[in-house]
């Protein structure tokens, strides 16, 4: 921000006593500089920064000054703190001027904004004193008012929709198990009437009839036990994959369900020591740590059925309880489940929504841009599914975009009663901002940061409210909007905040027109002010009035011409 030096020229005019008098007569070669000018909003502050220098010779060596810099506009006037100067030999502990040398001092202090300060001026209020005299000196304006530039922040907050978990189609599967006798591979009559064969003919007689189900295919592996000749059992293992698919053909034949070549994937696996190990495993057999040490000391498939044989009562209980289960085809049905149509769902959750499940009612408020028919879905799912916060929560997202910042608060407190989450933390935060409470909402984003960076982003317009620029770019990462690139221009990026802008949607927009015209006149481009106010006055004509009073253009006000 650059500083403009203002002559602290010869409106002093004091009564000609003494060193007071001198000082008056010279007062035109007393400067103060002024940063920033104009001077700009920050959180809600105006801040002031002074640099006065005294010439040598200057102020006299008895003589105090008490100097209260004020903004000033025709219905108020409003002061800084007072700061007081005196001469060397002066009775007080103020900062010393002195009299044979050049001496400066400096001067902050801020000030709440008031918006009936932005067409003002900074003015100087002294009052010298020597001995028992004093004086009042004149007015003397050394600046422009105030900038309000980081008021052109929009209420931009990201809310975060809780997703629904509908899915259309999804993948399932039936599993059953045929046992076999040793060495044989024939289904037998009994197995078909197992409890899972049973459940698995049924779920096949109800895909043939339910238009909702559809098989995919049909996976079959088979097993023998580790017991005999390895060859016989690897041949063995295949009859076994052949005869379960072949009572599966039977069942989809006696349903009416074709299907393609491909439709089955049945296969042999030998003989299944996996299996054995899983069940030695788990079994209670006496010798059961002896058994799995012997299938990790051999790897020989030959030599380990010998060395297990080898120990005779423990094999006659292992053939008796585990061999059995391991003569074995395991079916797996795979099959799509076909769920609702979006047409469907849309006709049920207009004429008869208790047909519809909560995910199916979630995700009907998903199939319409209607923001009315939005909250009417959310607001009934609410109702339905009161102890899911997604419902609640996302009717206050429908109303925050409706511009109903109170109603969305009502909805975003209940989503957190029906069950805290760190969506509805940020959502609600969102909502608290607007309203006004900058310190709930950063507590709320805080907590709901887990949600991901729209939490961030909501922190950092909190930022750019309280003047924390440089914290409120961290919080912005990657994002690309108005607001980002505002700050980086309220914090000096200027390069920044265009390529920001140029980036974001609101580029082509009135206000992005605007601040693209702020920031090139920040760089002192009078080409550029002019072309982006233009275009920004033909897509909005008020704004010809609106940079007309703006600080950030007053040297090129009397160059506007639209």
């Amino acid at each position: 921000m650059k500083s403009m030096a203002f002559l602290f020229v010869s409106g002093l005019l004091l009564a000609g006593c003494n060193g007071l008098g001198k000082m008056a007569k010279n007062s035109a070669d007393v400067t103060f500089n002024v940063d920033p000018s104009p001077l700009i909003v920050r959180g809600d502050s105006v801040e002031l920064n002074i640099t006065g220098t005294y010439p040598a010779k200057y102020f006299s060596k008895k003589a105090t000054v008490a100097i209260t810099p004020s903004i000033v506009n025709d219905s108020m006037t409003l002061a800084y703190r007072t700061v007081n100067v005196q001469g060397e030999d002066a009775p007080f502990n103020y900062k010393v001027i002195p009299y044979d040398t050049p001496s400066s001092y400096t001067f902050s202090d801020k000030m709440a904004y008031e918006p009936a300060l932005k067409l003002s001026n900074v003015v100087i209020m002294a009052v010298g004193a020597q001995g028992k005299k004093t004086k009042d000196f004149a007015p003397i304006s050394i600046g422009l008012g105030v900038r309000t530039t980081p008021y052109l922040m929009q209420n931009d907050d990201m809310v975060v929709i809780a997703e629904d978990h509908y899915q259309r189609i999804t993948k399932h599967q039936q599993d059953a198990v045929i046992n076999y006798l040793i060495n044989k591979s024939i289904v037998r009559r009994s197995e078909l009437k197992d409890i899972d064969m049973l459940d698995l003919a049924a779920f096949i007689a109800d895909a043939g009839v339910n238009e909702r189900i559809l098989p995919t295919g049909i996976n079959i592996k088979a097993w023998a036990s580790p017991d005999g000749e390895l060859s016989f059992n690897d041949e063995l293992a295949n009859e076994r994959a052949a005869s379960a698919q072949k009572e599966m053909e039977k069942i989809l034949n006696a349903n009416g369900i074709e299907v393609s070549e491909n439709f089955f994937n049945a296969v042999g696996l030998g003989e299944d020591w996996e299996g054995f190990k899983l069940l030695m495993q788990a079994s209670v057999i006496e010798d059961k740590d002896l058994i799995i040490r012997i299938l990790e000391m051999y790897s020989d498939k030959s030599k380990r059925e010998q060395e297990i044989k080898n120990l005779a009562a423990t094999y006659l209980e292992i053939a008796k309880e585990v061999l059995p289960l391991l003569r074995r085809s395991e079916i797996q049905v795979n099959f799509d489940y076909i769920d609702f149509s979006d047409e469907e769902i849309m006709g049920y959750i207009m004429t008869n929504p208790d047909t519809l499940e909560l995910e199916q009612m979630l995700y009907a408020a998903t199939l319409t841009n209607d923001l009315d028919a939005k909250l009417a879905i959310y607001m009934g799912t609410a109702m339905a599914y009161p102890t899911d916060y997604r419902a609640a929560n996302n009717a206050g997202v429908v109303l925050m975009l409706m511009g109903k910042v109170e109603a969305a608060k009502i909805q975003f407190e209940l989503a957190l009663l029906a069950s805290p989450n760190p969506i509805s933390s940020v959502n609600l935060g969102a909502a608290m901002r607007q309203l006004g409470d900058r310190e709930v909402a950063m507590d709320l984003l805080k907590e709901g940061a887990s949600a991901g960076p729209e939490a961030y982003y909501n922190m950092g317009l909190i930022d750019i409210q309280n003047g924390n620029y440089a914290s409120a770019i961290t919080n912005f990462g990657s994002f690309n909007t108005f607001n980002v690139a505002l700050v980086k221009m309220l914090n000096g990026d200027n390069e920044g905040a265009s390529r920001a802008l140029n980036s974001s949607a609101d580029k082509d927009s009135p206000m992005g027109f605007y601040l693209a015209g702020i920031i090139a006149a920040r760089n002192s481009d009078e080409v550029g002010v002019m072309q982006n106010l233009q275009h920004a006055v033909e897509l909005d004509p008020s704004i010809a009035n609106k940079a007309a009073a703006d600080l950030e253009f007053y040297t090129y006000w009397n160059k506007f011409d639209f």
